[in-house]
């Protein structure tokens, strides 16, 4: 055991995460109008000044961060051993003291002020001014750390970056690595949420109502038009996701997730999420009518203005969540070219209206259980339960009217040789709609409506004797 203090970083070694980009989400968050205040803060004080603005501006609640259970017990272990603990780190000292004071065995902090970026050689010189050149144990995880290493007596290396490892071990000091990640591609691609992908298949709702399903070209089209939606998809999922850090982690479930939980680093979540636009951008662009592409930008937009304040307003939320995948079936129309009807149009937004009044409900049925009466981030309490279960169901019920009243209009003949063969699927949706909100009054709608019915064996068979009825319509 050595008598030299222990000195630590906070960000991607303490925790994982890094405050600076927490502040400049949950500002976006807080103030998305006043987006361009931090270039300001960054083009008038450098680093520091935008940290500083930035740490003034936010209150991150430091209780519920990504701690690094594996370095957390390895610290009280040292602690115990009486040993001295410091935390130097490049983040503004607001959110520094705040974590000591919240772990409670750090004897000294160093940490960013409005002045100095406490990052690299100026940590280094700081440590060195403080405890004497090798006068001092380091831990670190990042390519900023290893000037500080060499100025250590010992280096220990925390789940460390690329090529980080072996610049440290240049140094001749490492005495410990500490690696406790594992499975972080499987993470990142939860963190894209692949399997909500399963929503876009609604693009080829249009392709199926208008008996397109032998033409090539709109097949194609509307496969394109699929991949385009899911990129720009995983591209807001991951946004939100950064925008939402702090409601998760105070989530039952969600606070699990790659982002919240650390498994991911924010650094590739604000990397990819452009890029995946881009992608999805491109092919929209270049390879799909420009209505496609307007119906595309629309959803990211209308996503956007959900995460930063929409989904906070009660009912608009629900609303706004049965657009979203209204909007889908809008543009796989646009992305063959059809001719959207008022019929389809108005049998989405009741059915989707229904399964998004079930996802809110489901999440109040968690709220209600765990004894809490407001659900964070939302504006619902648990009274409002019934409310919402009554107005669900009718939705679903209206859709079913609606798919009732298209058996009766005139162009349905045009379309289907024998449509009294539609109706055996009106019975059908009715059992569904009504089962679904059995399950999601028990507490058993553990996912999103659409993706627990691609994963529900009772909603396959419903689909698939939907399916006959049309095709004997044909």
């Amino acid at each position: 055991m050595s008598s030299k203090p222990l000195v630590v970083d906070l960000d991607g070694t303490l925790i994982r995460s890094d405050v600076l980009i927490e502040c400049g989400f949950a500002f976006a968050k807080s103030a998305p109008h006043r987006f361009y205040e931090p270039l300001l803060w960054f083009a008038r004080g450098g680093k520091p000044g935008l940290k500083a603005h930035l740490a003034e501006a936010t209150n991150i609640d430091v209780t519920v961060l990504p701690y690094d259970a594996a370095v957390i017990e390895w610290l009280k272990e040292e602690r115990a051993a009486g040993r001295s603990l410091v935390l130097a780190t490049a983040s503004h000292e607001r959110y520094a003291n705040a974590i000591a004071d919240h772990l409670g065995f750090f004897d000294k902090t160093f940490a960013t002020d409005g002045a100095v970026n406490l990052s690299a050689h100026r940590k280094r010189d700081r440590l060195v001014a403080e405890f004497g050149e090798k006068g001092f144990d380091y831990a670190g995880n990042s390519h900023d750390d290893v000037a500080v290493w060499a100025a250590a007596e010992r280096a220990y290396v925390v789940n460390p970056s690329n090529g980080v490892e072996r610049a440290a071990r240049k140094q001749g000091n490492v005495e410990r690595v500490i690696d406790e990640r594992s499975g972080w591609p499987r993470a990142l691609a939860k963190s894209l949420r692949l399997h909500q992908w399963l929503k876009n298949l609604l693009l080829f709702v249009p392709l199926l109502a208008a008996h397109q399903l032998s033409h090539v070209p709109s097949v194609i089209a509307a496969i394109l038009g699929f991949f385009a939606f899911g990129l720009c998809a995983s591209s807001v999922y991951l946004l939100n996701d950064l925008l939402d850090l702090e409601d998760d982690r105070h989530h039952p479930t969600k606070r699990q997730r790659p982002l919240a939980s650390g498994a991911v680093s924010l650094v590739w979540g604000v990397a990819l999420f452009p890029v995946l636009l881009l992608l999805g951008g491109a092919i929209a662009w270049f390879c799909l009518p420009r209505d496609f592409m307007l119906v595309l930008l629309g959803y990211y937009v209308l996503t956007l203005a959900y995460s930063l304040h929409l989904k906070r307003r009660v009912m608009v939320d629900v609303l706004v969540l049965a657009s979203l995948y209204t909007t889908r079936i809008i543009a796989g129309s646009a992305a063959i070219d059809a001719r959207l009807t008022f019929w389809l149009l108005a049998f989405s937004m009741f059915i989707f209206l229904s399964l998004a009044l079930v996802k809110r409900y489901a999440e109040l049925h968690v709220l209600r259980e765990r004894g809490l009466v407001r659900s964070r981030g939302r504006g619902y309490v648990a009274d409002d339960l019934p409310l919402i279960s009554s107005l669900g169901a009718a939705s679903g019920y209206l859709s079913v009217l609606v798919l009732a009243l298209y058996i009766q209009d005139g162009n349905t003949t045009r379309l289907y040789r024998h449509p009294q063969f539609i109706w055996l699927a009106c019975p059908l949706l009715l059992y569904w709609v009504s089962r679904t909100w059995v399950i999601a009054h028990r507490g058993q709608m553990n996912d999103d409506p659409i993706v627990f019915a691609a994963k529900d064996r009772g909603s396959w068979v419903v689909f698939a004797l939907c399916g006959i009825a049309f095709w004997m319509a044909i």
